[in-house]
């Protein structure tokens, strides 16, 4: 009887998250994260970056036995067959986690193929061999790029007493307040704002060297400096569509362009991160 009622229980619970999602279909997007312990193979735990340079390689070889499979290069077969080998059993050594999901039974297609020169044999296993790999990335590629490759900025500070996220929150609130004193006629204003913004601006760049030390990649740079002096002449002597004009440009070259790189992948990476309550999870006023 125990077990009965045991097994009706776990029945409930399967039936119950079923439904949940059932209900938040049009809500909810089902995405797959990949083990914890995946990050030592990442920047900051490692240096090298292993496990891009794993994927790489392997990317690498397959193409390399193709094209010699196709050219029936026996000698070259043989080489770059020997590295696939290799690197591919070292996926399962780094992350035994995904041990099960190797494909071991193509790898050694392929190794058996190249011995019995069958390279149409070698080429339709290799093909299998992919199949097997986009698989694996269907599932966790996107999740793994975005928590382990993109920019972590919230540890970043632009003084010992100012977050880099409150400064991006000041900024944006100086580029409206532009625009809210120039629409209603408020010179001065506008002015201290834009010169605030300036100000504001030149502090990010000083955080964004760090990482974009090519000089083409300076922040402000230019374009940016000049549109603002632009900007600075219109809010004296144009009109309100030159104005907004200005405005408008500056917003994209200053803000949208880094948004659209940094603030989305920042943004998933946030949401990929943080762990979810079970009240959050159950919540049905989404």
């Amino acid at each position: 009887m125990r077990w009965s009622y045991f097994i009706v229980i776990q029945c409930l619970i399967i039936f119950v998250m079923i439904g949940i999602f059932y209900i938040h279909q049009d809500k909810v997007i089902v995405l797959k994260k990949p083990p914890e312990s995946i990050s030592q193979w990442y920047k900051p735990q490692n240096k090298r970056q292993v496990w891009l340079h794993t994927m790489f390689k392997l990317r690498r070889e397959m193409l390399a036995i193709k094209i010699y499979a196709k050219t029936q290069n026996d000698e070259n077969l043989e080489k770059w067959v020997e590295k696939l080998n290799k690197d591919y059993y070292e996926i399962g050594e780094m992350m035994p986690e995904w041990k099960n999901k190797l494909d071991l039974i193509s790898v050694a297609d392929i190794q058996k193929s190249i011995k019995e020169q069958r390279y149409d044999e070698v080429i339709h296993a290799l093909d299998e061999l992919d199949k097997s790999c986009q698989s694996c990335h269907t599932d966790f590629r996107a999740t793994t790029a975005t928590i382990y490759r993109a920019p972590d900025f919230s540890e970043m500070k632009i003084d010992d007493s100012i977050t880099l996220i409150s400064h991006m929150r000041t900024m944006s609130k100086q580029v409206n307040q532009i625009k809210i004193a120039f629409a209603d006629s408020r010179l001065d204003a506008a002015l201290s704002a834009l010169s605030e913004l300036e100000k504001g601006m030149n502090n990010l760049g000083g955080i964004c060297i760090n990482c974009h030390k090519d000089a083409s990649k300076e922040f402000p740079n230019e374009e940016m400096i000049q549109t603002m002096a632009d900007l600075k002449q219109s809010l004296k002597t144009g009109s309100l569509k030159e104005q907004g004009k200005a405005l408008g440009t500056l917003a994209v070259l200053a803000c949208a362009e880094c948004h659209g790189t940094h603030r989305l992948t920042y943004d998933a990476k946030k949401l990929l991160s943080n762990k979810k309550s079970w009240g959050e999870l159950l919540k049905h006023s989404f």
